[in-house]
């Protein structure tokens, strides 16, 4: 299969994340209301949609409904039992014990032991909307994202959800106005939410849509964007920094919270999926086709490595001792980090 020419439109399960969820086609999630995850020898390398630490432990989510958890730095994995086998495409802790994930179905899990059992909290199949991202702003207040402009938040540590409208405002602090204000607000997907040192939130989006929240969350704005191309994530490098990634290899930088964005060349035109912040200082942007983008200290000049295995890179972990942990097409692949740095 191929991905849609950058402007075209795209078809609702090509928008949700892609090349990668393409795969899906083939092994829909099952949305019974009864059914449970299945323990598969090789869940391990199944296809493998996001990752988080969880304290020392690692937790990834994926399709079928797996979850896996390693306590040994992804050497070993343990699959766990969870209450659905709808396709989970995001995961989330705040400490040690307490995470969410949130997959296809409108699906939200809480685990409240490290990832070890999990809890059905919200469950919408009917809506027939995926939720694509989830953040945890602290315990008791959390917000997932998805297909559609869903968006929703609790502030009961998950007990109840509001479903709001995502009514970002325009550049002078006023509702959006469109000619068709329902297609706007209902069409849009919203892939990724992330979190600057600050406070400051963001949401990547498509159609070339990026929003901003100062105030965790009660209001949106969206930002000028450099293309029209539909952005699977954003990275806050520092208070101010931050980029912005997405289709046929494009990465932006922006110095000034994303009122102005330059581009980036990478090198590729691989889509692009996710971006690390290395704890030494480094960014890692990560996409398809085993394409890494590598910077050491600036933001604007990048090193592209194109890993033999092509593999389809959906997310990354940094390990402990500093390799990475990569998430994807056929499961996880750890990598010492000095192939890219030298």
């Amino acid at each position: 299969m191929r991905l849609p020419q950058e402007g075209a439109t795209l078809t609702w399960i090509g928008r949700l994340h892609a090349l990668l969820l393409l795969l899906l086609l083939l092994t829909p999630s099952a949305s019974s209301d009864d059914e449970s995850s299945v323990i598969a020898p090789l869940a391990s390398q199944s296809l493998i949609l996001d990752g988080t630490m969880a304290g020392d432990a690692i937790v990834v989510v994926g399709e079928r409904g797996h979850i896996l958890k390693s306590v040994d730095q992804g050497r070993s994995w343990q699959q766990v039992i969870v209450p659905t086998r709808a396709t989970l495409t995001a995961v989330t802790f705040i400490d040690a014990k307490n995470g969410f994930a949130v997959g296809h179905d409108a699906l939200i899990l809480r685990s409240q032991n490290g990832g070890q059992s999990w809890q059905r909290m919200y469950y919408a199949p009917e809506e027939e909307r995926p939720l694509l991202d989830v953040y945890m702003h602290s315990q008791n207040q959390i917000t997932a994202i998805g297909a559609y402009g869903l968006y929703l938040h609790s502030k009961d540590g998950g007990t109840t959800w509001d479903s709001r409208v995502f009514q970002p405002l325009d550049l002078g602090g006023l509702p959006l106005q469109t000619e068709n204000k329902e297609v706007f607000l209902g069409d849009l997907h919203l892939n990724h939410m992330a979190v600057s040192d600050t406070g400051r939130l963001y949401i990547a989006a498509e159609a070339g849509a990026i929003y901003r929240s100062d105030d965790q969350g009660l209001q949106w704005r969206q930002l000028p964007s450099p293309y029209e191309g539909s952005f699977f994530g954003t990275l806050p490098v520092t208070a101010d920094e931050v980029l912005a990634f997405g289709l046929q290899g494009r990465l932006f930088y922006s110095k000034d919270a994303g009122e102005t964005w330059q581009r980036v060349q990478t090198g590729t035109q691989a889509t692009l999926t996710n971006a690390l912040r290395l704890r030494q200082g480094g960014i890692v942007v990560s996409g398809y086709s085993g394409s890494l983008l590598f910077a050491e200290h600036g933001r604007s000049e990048f090193k592209l490595t194109q890993l033999e295995q092509r593999m389809g890179i959906s997310s990354s972990i940094q390990l402990k001792n500093g390799d990475l942990l990569l998430l994807g097409a056929g499961g996880m692949m750890h990598l010492p980090l000095t192939l890219l740095t030298h």
